[in-house]
């Protein structure tokens, strides 16, 4: 499992994080839904930092899209928003480590490209609890509604 999965993070674990992700990842695909799995390079041709690849357990299948992200968020020049836009999708469900750093970045993007964010607070945790919860209680609500994981598999 990725280094970044066992990190000490707050207030939710990383495996536990996973396991929600996932759980959310193949309901929507079952839903039909589009699952976007992200991972992170850094530029100038260097090694994919250990930790940063998938995680076993998020089994990515045919039809789901992979983003290979240099920055914090997930649209800046990784054709995220022409692949969004290609099949119609105006709506990003966003889980992931780290809340306020990844998470964040993105939902702030999707929100400026004009995409109805919904951020998942128990499927993201921050590097600090405190970190998080800022997040999830004063920047994300800003950006569109912020849900647990039950509520997103009850909606979907």
């Amino acid at each position: 499992m990725p280094r970044i999965v066992h990190a000490d993070r707050g207030p939710h674990t990383g495996p536990d994080v996973l396991a929600r992700c996932v759980t959310i990842a193949r309901t929507l695909r079952a839903a039909g839904g589009l699952v976007v799995w992200v991972t992170v390079e850094r530029p100038g041709g260097e090694p994919q930092p250990a930790g940063s690849e998938l995680a076993p357990e998020c089994d990515p299948r045919p039809g789901d899209l992979r983003v290979v992200k240099h920055t914090w968020g997930a649209f800046h020049q990784t054709g995220l928003d022409d692949s969004l836009r290609g099949k119609g999708i105006d709506t990003v469900v966003l889980g992931g480590i780290a809340t306020n750093f990844g998470v964040e970045s993105t939902a702030r993007v999707a929100d400026e490209h004009g995409y109805r964010v919904v951020s998942v607070s128990d499927a993201m945790t921050g590097v600090h609890a405190h970190a998080h919860d800022f997040a999830v209680g004063y920047v994300l609500p800003a950006l569109g509604p912020v849900v647990t994981t039950e509520e997103v598999l009850t909606a979907l």
